[in-house]
């Protein structure tokens, strides 16, 4: 090789992506970059299956259990971070297997990102009460009537990606699709992409057996310690939300669990959509870990 190399290990949620980034981890002998929105935070185990003590001793790790919940992280601040770790890991090391579903993050860490302009924060903490206050479906209206260019193409089932348009739309004038310039940052290692692929109904069993894992682990106790905080972006997540709404009395915990077995499941349907359209080699566990040992 003549330029070091990042392994991306992409997939939906509970598809097995830890345990096959660690085995390739060892057989490297290298570090692993998580690419996860929500394993950042050190105030979050259980509800984002955070990789386990015994997992994380396997194999040294960046971005897990590294930020505070009460930090502002995004796609920009995740690129930065990443490639400042690319910096010093390539020093001594040619390959760093990357691991996470986030594909915003892994986009912005192999790409770049467009430059937006900076927003007044009153326009998002205005946008942010509004929402909470009038639900999904005022948000899809709003953002429907202020930017339909952002509306006919973008995620209209993601309030946080409808917000930052609106945000975006507001506090600009113009759709966030005229920043959107599609122009590849170029980056000094090379990168092969690997999407974890699995039936589509094992899957689904996966995620449900893995929220019920999640409660027997103290999921309900983890979010009542976290109400102080439920205001935080970082907190308006599958597996939070639902079980803020049981502990407000407005829903059963039974209820609590269907939704987020539910919301889980689309989530990871959503994934596979971006890493196909992302151009992510497509692969069983066994057939990934064939090809990488070609590398």
């Amino acid at each position: 090789m003549q330029k070091p190399l990042c392994i991306v290990i992409a997939g939906p949620t509970a598809v097995g992506k830890t345990a096959l980034s660690i085995e390739l981890a060892r057989h490297f002998n290298c570090y692993i970059l998580s690419a996860d929105s929500r394993q950042c935070y050190k105030e979050l185990s259980i509800g984002v299956a955070r990789p386990s003590a015994e997992e994380l001793a396997a194999a040294p790790h960046y971005f897990i259990a590294s930020h505070s919940i009460e930090e502002e992280i995004t796609a920009a601040f995740y690129e930065r971070y990443a490639l400042q770790v690319t910096e010093e890991v390539f020093q001594k090391d040619k390959v760093l297997i990357v691991v996470g579903g986030t594909g915003l993050y892994l986009k912005a860490f192999l790409e770049g990102l467009d430059q937006i302009p900076a927003i007044d924060p009153e326009i998002r903490s205005n946008l942010n009460a509004a929402y909470e206050e009038k639900g999904m479906e005022w948000l899809q209206l709003t953002l429907k009537e202020e930017d339909p260019e952002y509306y006919a193409s973008g995620e209209i089932q993601n309030p946080q990606r409808m917000l930052r348009a609106l945000e975006v739309k507001r506090g600009t004038g113009h759709s966030i699709r005229s920043f959107q310039v599609q122009q590849k940052a170029e980056r000094n290692f090379d990168v092969v992409k690997f999407c974890v692929d699995m039936d589509r109904e094992l899957l689904y069993e996966r995620i449900n057996q893995r929220v019920l894992n999640m409660l027997e682990q103290g999921l309900v106790e983890e979010v009542r310690s976290l109400l102080p905080y439920r205001h935080l972006n970082a907190l308006n997540t599958v597996g939070y939300a639902e079980i803020f709404d049981y502990l407000d009395g407005s829903i059963s915990l039974d209820r609590a669990v269907e939704l987020i077995q539910r919301n889980t499941r689309h989530y990871a349907k959503r994934q596979m959509t971006w890493f196909r359209k992302e151009g992510y080699v497509f692969g069983g566990r066994e057939v990934i870990l064939e090809k990488c040992g070609e590398l």
